[in-house]
């Protein structure tokens, strides 16, 4: 069962991809990740590792583009019902990701970024823990040692304040506790005072979303957004928690060129910042409001998308950075984007 693609070609249209069908009897190893953040919200998914590498994937029982086919002793990957992955193993995540507690504080949020899904999660998919609660989780995981970072993002529930000061508790009671394990942070943010309370809390790296370096794209999808007010966030807190330990994501196929792309990972590289450039996922639940805002939206390639990250890579080096400066979060985990450095 072989083909002549490489592990970082099979990646790249895994991440393009619809879903992996796994049989009806299926009875994974360890407990499902379900997203509830971002466009992937309200999935089921397994983590996938082959070639080194590794990548989320929404499952189904009932259709899929891949399937996954073999059982406990080994499996396989077929693609449209032809061989694709002749080896590959499933990979338990600790919380929402492999060997990280990565927990979204909040879903119901007061911003509504077209491709995002949270907001439209029924209530038995949306699991709003309690403060201490997830904190207790992730010192449980610590306990057993299966813990390597902990990683913390948030829809803008109530206000950006509020929201704020939410994952400064948490920050600050997990720091308490363990003074030496990686803790990332995926915040709206106002003000330059928020990334300073962040960092005084005890966050080690922090992300703050662009989503698009295309400034008629951000208006029109993310309305609430302002590019170079974002911008101003990402150099200051630069000058908080140092290069290499600032990131932000730039969606592409959102109609941005690929140029554009480029000009925003240049950017962001200029200032100290390694983005992460994440192939729009399109669902039942985002793909009519976002097509009727910005006309028929043409799927990522796997090509485009091993293009893009080579030419960021290139970038990358150009400035003196890397995504292996950072120990949280989406660089580390390397489950939803290829990750220079590291995937290619």
């Amino acid at each position: 069962m072989e083909t002549d693609l490489s592990p970082v070609e099979e990646k790249a249209i895994l991440i393009c991809g619809g879903n992996v069908k796994v049989p009806k009897d299926f009875r994974p190893p360890f407990r499902l990740s379900r997203s509830t953040a971002g466009p992937g919200a309200g999935s089921a998914s397994l983590v996938l590792a082959f070639g080194g590498l590794r990548v989320k994937k929404s499952i189904s029982r009932e259709e899929g583009e891949f399937e996954l086919v073999g059982g406990p002793e080994g499996y396989a990957m077929l693609r449209n019902g032809q061989p694709f992955i002749a080896e590959l193993e499933l990979k338990p995540v600790l919380y929402h990701s492999p060997e990280q507690a990565f927990f979204n504080l909040g879903q119901d949020c007061i911003f509504d970024c077209l491709f995002c899904t949270s907001r439209k999660l029924s209530k038995d998919v949306v699991k709003d823990l309690d403060l201490d609660r997830v904190v207790d989780l992730i010192l449980e995981a610590h306990h057993k040692g299966e813990l390597k970072a902990v990683a913390l993002t948030s829809a803008v529930v109530g206000s950006i304040r509020q929201t704020i000061d939410r994952m400064i508790y948490v920050v600050q009671k997990v720091r308490r506790e363990l003074p030496d394990v990686p803790i990332g942070v995926e915040p709206y943010v106002e003000s330059f005072e928020d990334i300073d309370r962040l960092h005084e809390a005890g966050a080690n790296e922090i992300k703050i979303n662009i989503e698009s370096f295309d400034e008629r794209i951000i208006e029109i999808a993310c309305p609430k957004l302002e590019l170079p007010k974002q911008l101003e966030f990402l150099r200051y807190a630069v000058q908080v928690f140092g290069r290499g330990k600032v990131t932000s994501n730039i969606i592409i196929g959102l109609g941005e060129t690929d140029r554009n792309v480029l000009e925003g990972v240049s950017t962001l590289a200029s200032l100290g910042i390694v983005p992460s450039i994440r192939a729009l996922k399109v669902n039942p639940m985002n793909r009519e409001v976002m097509e009727s805002a910005l006309g028929e939206l043409n799927p990522v390639t796997p090509e485009r998308l091993i293009h893009l990250n080579q030419e960021a890579k290139l970038i990358l080096l150009a400035h003196g950075l890397s995504t292996t400066s950072y120990h949280t979060m989406c660089h580390e985990c390397g489950c939803c984007d290829l990750v220079p450095f590291k995937d290619l």
